[in-house]
């Protein structure tokens, strides 16, 4: 099978396991917003920061630059491996006594064993991630994706389970650690064939690695801080409270981008890695990549802005009205991530992941002060406008850095991205129009607008966009 067919059969794969794994997240979601009160979303949401921002420290970067290198000397490896497991073990240790300081940041008690409990999570994930980043560098996405719904499926279960039993916000918390140790044992299962560790460390010869993964972590902690301190300032300043109606918008709103843009990102970047000497491929395949990723993700986008407020009361019930206004500002910081993803690709497979740190340096820089002056004024929605303007300024220095590495390409960019917007703003249109003529509350309201708006955008694109003999042409390649 050439990379092309592996590239494409991945793609399949790793759709049906965001589909079937954005189906159980949502169900859990629902569910739980019912059982469990804002603020152990909140509560949860810290901890999940905590885990975040260790995890720079913990994988290096060593994910890209394996990929990039094409890495598959034993020892190299091995040395990354038990290199992996040695910072797993100190981070663990590190957040399990942070809990106290932690505590007295957000004046949150409940925050003691959800910390503690998070601290487990390094002890298990480092085991099996260098079989993800192997399998992933062959191009095996489909035992990937495999294993990410089964573990999708073991997290959903006993999240629910538990949180009917009245363990409240710790049934997300062991929902994640038993999705974390049935993902790992399969990784290592999966990809036992491609190595084998040796009980070898030696730091010299993986020089180039920890070179490129100190930009990665650089990179990492820059665009943590700057992608997470609206959080820190919200949970710090505001409460748990109002960080967990926070949180549940903007994890509504940036869904679409989580769980679809890796579709594309993922299987592109070993294949861009492959090509990185052709410049003419390279800036082909990126501007292929952007109008697929504008493709998909706009309608979404422009859907959930406008039926936010049929949506929000039948998925998570009464209460939670306060994130509506926060998930339409939202839907644009993702629309502007969205078009800022696929850099990652460019910059890697050139071996410049620096680009990348100054990026996102620049971008803390700007938003800091933007979060004080927004904070001060307008509150929690002044935090999410503050982080929509900075998020507007990343992806314009974006640009800047995609034309430097594969020159011209915005009249493309735009004249690709024209048609998907349009349509978008027609689908709005015609919704909007529904819901003041007819209604907008429960559940046939919501379905029909959901019909409807994916009805215009299906119309206008078999119209303007691509053919059913194209469509066609595409499956049969599948």
């Amino acid at each position: 099978m050439s990379n092309k067919q592996k590239a494409i059969n991945g793609g399949k794969w790793i759709t049906i396991a965001t589909v079937i794994s954005t189906v159980f997240q949502f169900l859990q979601v629902a569910i739980l917003a019912r059982l469990l009160e804002p603020a152990a979303f909140g509560v949860v949401s810290v901890s999940t920061l905590i885990i975040a921002f260790f995890n720079i420290f913990g994988n290096l970067g060593f994910s890209n630059s394996i990929i990039y290198k094409q890495e598959s000397d034993r020892k190299v490896l091995s040395t990354l491996y038990l290199l992996n497991l040695s910072l797993g073990a100190i981070i663990s240790v590190v957040v399990y006594f942070s809990a106290p300081l932690i505590i007295a940041f957000y004046r949150e008690p409940r925050l003691d064993s959800v910390v503690k409990l998070s601290s487990l999570y390094f002890l298990i994930v480092y085991f099996g991630q260098i079989y993800s980043f192997l399998l992933q560098k062959e191009l095996r996405f489909k035992a990937v994706a495999v294993i990410d719904i089964i573990g999708t499926f073991v997290s959903t279960s006993v999240a629910i389970f538990l949180a009917y039993q009245g363990f409240e916000e710790l049934s997300l918390m062991y929902g994640q650690l038993a999705m974390q140790v049935v993902k790992t044992i399969l990784l290592i299962v999966s990809g036992y064939g491609l190595f084998r560790p040796v009980l070898h460390f030696d730091l010299k010869i993986i020089k180039e690695h920890l070179r490129f993964g100190m930009y990665n972590v650089g990179d990492g902690l820059i665009g943590f801080i700057q992608a997470n301190s609206d959080n820190v300032v919200v949970g710090g300043t505001l409460g748990v409270k109002l960080l967990g109606y926070y949180t549940l918008a903007s994890q509504l709103a940036v869904f679409p981008i989580q769980r679809l843009n890796p579709i594309v990102l993922q299987v592109a970047y070993p294949m861009l890695a492959k090509m990185k000497e052709n410049e003419e491929e390279l800036k082909k395949s990126y501007i292929q990549i952007l109008d697929l990723i504008s493709y998909i993700n706009l309608p979404l986008l422009a859907g959930l802005y406008i039926t936010a407020d049929s949506i929000v009361p039948l998925f998570y019930g009464p209460g939670w009205e306060t994130t509506i206004d926060l998930i339409r500002i939202f839907v644009f910081v993702s629309f502007f991530t969205c078009l800022s993803h696929p850099l990652f690709t460019l910059a890697f497979s050139k071996g410049k992941p620096n680009l990348l740190f100054y990026l996102n340096l620049v971008t803390l820089v700007i938003k800091v002060p933007l979060l004080y002056v927004f904070a001060k004024n307008w509150g929690l929605t002044g935090i999410a406008m503050a982080f929509l303007t900075a998020t507007v300024i990343n992806t314009v220095l974006n640009f800047f850095i995609v034309n430097s590495l594969i020159g011209k390409f915005l009249r493309e960019f735009f004249a690709n991205v024209m048609k998907p917007v349009i349509f978008c703003l027609l689908m709005i249109g015609v919704v909007a129009t529904y819901k003041s003529l007819i209604g907008f509350e429960g559940v046939t309201h919501t379905i029909v607008e959901i019909g409807l708006g994916g009805m215009v955008y299906v119309v206008l694109t078999l119209l303007f966009k691509l053919s059913v003999s194209e469509i066609r042409e595409f499956r049969k390649a599948v």
